[in-house]
């Protein structure tokens, strides 16, 4: 459980502000994958989930999970957990996004998609750990220009 200092008030202006896509940990991704020589297109409607960076080429996905709202299962990530406040809006609202990034990654492989999920506080800790892992996941980039 996390215990909640602020004003209900400043809480939901606080949570209100907080993004859906191009977050701080999408950019830096982004940039790192920029960096190292892969191309991607973004925030794909067509798929399932809206990835946050879609390889199309490779039909391979990655989302760029909040730890908090998408509740990292890792006993090492201090950033999930529920809040103390309003629990009855907030465990079923995080178990349901859970349950629909679960069901996202499952229509991908459905349709011969694969997806790799990246974990905020995992980036934040260890960006060329997390770029080690794509790239294993991505295989090598694409020579641009290269016959």
């Amino acid at each position: 459980m996390i215990a909640d200092w602020l004003p209900a008030e400043t809480r939901s202006r606080i949570m209100r502000s907080i993004r859906a896509k191009d977050t701080k940990p999408e950019q830096i991704l982004r940039k790192l994958l920029f960096a190292d020589g892969y191309r991607y297109r973004l925030h794909s409607a067509k798929l399932p989930g809206k990835p946050d960076v879609v390889f199309t080429g490779r039909k391979k996905v990655i989302f760029v999970h909040g730890c908090f709202w998408h509740q990292h299962p890792s006993a090492r990530c201090s950033i999930t957990g529920l809040p103390t406040s309003n629990t009855a809006y907030w465990e079923p609202k995080l178990k349901r996004n859970a349950a629909r990034d679960a069901e996202n990654v499952a229509m991908l492989k459905e349709l011969g998609w694969k997806a790799q999920i990246v974990w905020e506080c995992e980036l934040e800790r260890n960006p060329e750990k997390e770029l080690n892992k794509l790239r294993k996941f991505l295989g090598p980039p694409k020579k641009i220009g290269a016959e």
